[in-house]
């Protein structure tokens, strides 16, 4: 019976993985700890451990996970700039959850745009306080106005279709452009800069790369309409966090959604309600009224956490019964089934 050694688990986790375990009889050690330097050591005796985003999976981390005998890291995501690539090579494979749903986190990015054009959170509070006044709620619709997908992979595509449902116009950037399913959209593909400056809001959905990281910086901004919208719930690092919150104190944009934030690893994902937040930046971003933060949620649907337990244990059950590996990521191609790796042949990357 193989043993994974699951750090970072929440009752959900738990709740979801036992009950598609009882296809594999795996032996499942939950563990509450995020994974790093100091606690790679609680993954000795296992076979597999498996990681979720705000795991740290550096080189220290990987030279402990291989001297402890760890055969496979199996994140429960999609994402993985947590972990050094290239300090894995050679030592451990990784899989990952390439898809879950993606209609949580685009309906999430949905839900984040509307409850902000219409101020849903401030009414919601209003009324619970009884005070009925409309004074300041004033919206504006979203019919007609032109929205700016940023990526455009399965969450950007169904973003994009939520969106053209109401009436918006839509913009698309992607480093590989869909030119015939944009058609299908009545979608146009164009430069990042025009999007910026034609988009009533800007929804991004691309992964994290160097490419990526900080897209929406002080340049980009100042592009932008004095009231557009941005909405986050890809990686945190696609915005310069700074740049945003001189932005929103300027008035230099109209609001934000968030989903995810840069710096998020040490409050996301647990309770500091009895604490003061001591990120001063994240601090001030609460601040404002015109800001919505939800702390990684969009994933959090009933479809999405089966999705992501069937494929994750089902990523560790053929590892080690037929070798196959669909979902590896490596450091040469950094992806999954490209041309540029073996893995279209279902072999080891080494």
């Amino acid at each position: 019976m193989k043993i994974i050694a699951f750090f970072d688990t929440k009752p959900y986790d738990k709740a979801y993985f036992d009950k598609t375990n009882e296809k594999y009889g795996f032996q499942i050690r939950y563990l509450d700890v995020h994974l790093n330097q100091a606690t790679v050591s609680l993954a000795k005796g296992a076979d597999v451990v498996c990681a979720f985003v705000n795991d740290t999976i550096n080189a220290e981390v990987s030279e402990g996970l291989a001297e402890a005998g760890i055969k496979l890291i199996a994140m429960r995501c999609a994402g993985y700039n947590n972990i050094d690539l290239k300090a894995i090579w050679n030592k451990l494979h990784v899989v990952r959850v390439p898809a879950y749903s993606p209609n949580s986190v685009a309906e999430h990015a949905a839900a984040l745009l509307f409850c902000l054009t219409r101020s849903i959170h401030k009414a919601y509070n209003r009324v619970r306080e009884g005070n009925f006044l409309l004074n300041g709620l004033t919206g504006r619709n979203l019919s007609g106005k032109t929205a700016g997908i940023v990526g455009t992979g399965k969450i950007g595509k169904i973003t994009a279709a939520i969106l053209r449902g109401i009436g918006m116009r839509i913009l698309l950037y992607d480093k590989f452009p869909d030119t015939a399913w944009a058609a299908s959209l009545n979608g146009e593909y164009t430069s990042f800069d025009e999007l910026c400056t034609k988009s009533d809001v800007i929804s991004l959905h691309a992964p994290l790369s160097v490419d990526t990281f900080h897209i929406i910086n002080d340049r980009t901004i100042a592009l932008m309409k004095k009231d557009a919208i941005i909405i986050n719930t890809g990686r945190g690092a696609l915005i310069d966090t700074q740049a945003l919150v001189k932005a929103l104190k300027h008035k230099s944009i109209g609001g934000a959604g968030l989903d995810v934030y840069e710096e998020e690893e040490l409050y996301f994902f647990e309770d500091w309600s009895g604490e003061a937040l001591e990120d001063d930046v994240l601090a001030r971003l609460l601040t404002f009224p015109n800001v919505i933060i939800t702390g990684h949620q969009a994933f959090l649907t009933d479809e999405a956490l089966t999705g992501i337990s069937d494929t994750t244990l089902g990523n560790i059950h053929h590892f080690f019964e037929t070798g196959e590996m669909p979902n590896e990521i490596c450091y040469q191609c950094a992806d999954v089934g490209t041309a540029k790796c073996r893995h279209e042949q279902n072999k080891p990357c080494f």
